[in-house]
């Protein structure tokens, strides 16, 4: 396969989605988003339970499209592949902090 070139560098993406990482999983599982969202109420602090399982689907296809990108031979070979399928992880990390925040807001 030939190699493709980004405009820029591969690490950026990774650096996004292990930042994006970092923040979804300190909202869940540091309180930040019972802090941000709840303020202790506890029939909130269960539905916030929910929000975050939900949000947690999109955060672990998030996880397995960052380290398909890099564990898959065929994918660091291949530009194209690598930044569809780390696009594609970067996309799911906004997607799974988007659930988080407006269902954060909703069972406020």
């Amino acid at each position: 396969m030939a190699r493709l070139q980004l405009g820029f560098s591969p690490i950026i993406p990774t650096i996004a989605s292990f930042l994006l990482a970092a923040l979804w999983g300190l909202s869940v599982f540091a309180g930040w988003g019972l802090e941000a969202f709840c303020g202790g109420e506890d029939t909130c602090s269960r539905r916030l339970g929910a929000v975050s399982t939900v949000s947690g689907l999109f955060a672990a296809l998030a996880a397995c499209c960052t380290a398909a990108a890099w564990l898959l031979p065929w994918a660091r070979h291949d530009m194209r592949a690598f930044s569809r399928i780390m696009g594609a992880g970067v996309v799911s990390w906004v997607v799974a902090e988007g659930v988080l925040f407006l269902g954060g807001m909703l069972v406020r």
